[in-house]
């Protein structure tokens, strides 16, 4: 935060974590905070039953906590820090991933990991040293600490000895509230998104599989062999500029380099198949969200390299293929994957799907009227969860700029 020139405006002075206003501090967050205050001890008795939060079970995204019910004698022997209500949880192992949160309500028998620090405020105001966390001066803070460590995490100690600039009370208060403003914002807009996405599964659970149908439609559905309606992609690599990509089940089809930082094709990537815009590919890799592996079609650019073992086919016209995007994504195949994989994963970790059984799986085959009327329905239901996802990113950074300001002293409040 120091300023290159070494001119410091008037009203502030340096400081080890540069310029900040003379009525503030330079403090160790032990100065102002208990870490690791009680803890569960061998004597606890055997029976005793807790919530026990997990180092996994803290939403970095959006500060939630989920918990699992233990009993001592049985609980992980990491499940002794003991959580009261306006505590904060610093998760020391890989800080920079921010898996922080504030307890704000009553709780009672709540214990979590040793792998959080666990800050209770003495002479602070928890909320303001909640927000701090997140400022870029501690995670640089955070940087120093991780560089050169084969374990990405740190200790109690390290917690302790962590710098804070440090307002008068009344001032951390008011900064506290304002930056409230933006995290309630912030909670509202991803629980429209949770609600848009509930609303969305709902209606996918109705429309894809004909329990509901739409005005002017009617009669059975017919069903089709994947063969008839697809055709199976061969092409290889023709050595022209393509974008490498993988399938993650979460995100689709994505770049390598955005998702490993780096092509990992290696030599294979002669071999890897070329795909064009609209194509599907089928990852026969399992995961706890598809575990009967996912099938994604190519949206965004006009062609891309996929790894040669994922099962690749194209859409003819007697389709729209905007339905069947929905429809895999639906897990339309599972029931069917399920019956036709003859052992589970192989060598490479794959399931033993191949592209014989793979095409002649059953597909819904409604009009091509109605496939297309279902799939720009659900495709608006996409394209408002991504305005409103869009809207959240804007309040993120409004946030975080204003953080920037607040949490420096850049920017003063107003008592």
């Amino acid at each position: 935060m120091k300023q290159t020139n070494n001119i410091i405006p008037q009203g502030y002075r340096d400081s080890p974590l540069g310029i900040i206003p003379e009525e503030w501090d330079c403090v160790y967050i032990e100065d102002i905070a208990f870490i690791d205050k009680e803890s569960l001890t061998a004597k606890t008795p055997v029976d005793y039953e807790f919530d026990y939060i997990s180092l996994s079970d803290v939403d970095s995204e959006d500060f939630k906590i989920e918990t699992t019910r233990q009993v001592f004698k049985t609980a992980p022997s990491r499940a002794r820090r003991i959580v009261k209500k306006g505590d904060i949880l610093l998760s020391t192992v890989r800080p920079n991933l921010q898996g922080f949160s504030i307890i704000k309500r009553d709780v009672k028998d709540l214990i979590a990991s040793t792998g959080f620090a666990i800050l209770t405020a003495k002479t602070c105001n928890n909320r303001y040293l909640f927000q701090y966390l997140f400022c870029s001066l501690i995670s640089k803070q955070f940087y120093q600490l991780l560089v050169g460590s084969n374990y990405p995490a740190i200790n109690s100690s390290d917690v302790r000895k962590l710098k804070i600039p440090l307002p008068p009370l009344p001032e951390q208060q008011k900064i506290a509230e304002i930056l409230s403003v933006w995290d309630e914002a912030i909670e509202k807009q991803n629980q429209l998104i949770a609600q848009l996405e509930t609303r969305k599964r709902g209606l996918m659970q109705q429309l894809l599989t004909g329990k509901k149908r739409l005005k002017g439609f009617g009669g059975k559905w017919e069903f089709v062999k994947a063969k008839e309606v697809f055709s199976e992609i061969s092409e290889s690599n023709d050595n022209n500029p393509h974008t490498v990509m993988t399938i993650s089940a979460r995100q689709g089809l994505i770049s390598q380099k955005d998702k490993f930082d780096r092509i990992i094709a290696g030599e294979s990537l002669s071999k890897y198949t070329l795909i064009q815009k609209d194509d599907f590919a089928y990852n026969k890799g399992n995961s706890n969200l598809y575990e009967m592996g996912c099938v994604y079609q190519l949206e965004n650019i006009s062609s891309a390299l996929v790894p040669f073992v994922y099962i690749c086919f194209r859409p003819t016209n007697k389709i729209c293929s905007k339905f069947y995007k929905h429809w895999f994504a639906n897990h339309g195949l599972d029931r069917q994957l399920k019956r036709v994989i003859t052992s589970g994963a192989r060598g490479d970790g794959l399931l033993n799907v191949n592209a014989k059984d793979f095409f002649s799986l059953l597909l819904p085959y409604p009009s091509t009227k109605e496939q297309t009327t279902i799939a720009n329905i659900l495709s608006d239901a996409d394209n408002e969860i991504s305005l409103t996802k869009q809207k959240l990113i804007v309040l993120k950074e409004q946030k975080k700029g204003l953080m920037q300001q607040l949490l420096t002293g850049k920017k003063r409040v107003k008592i």
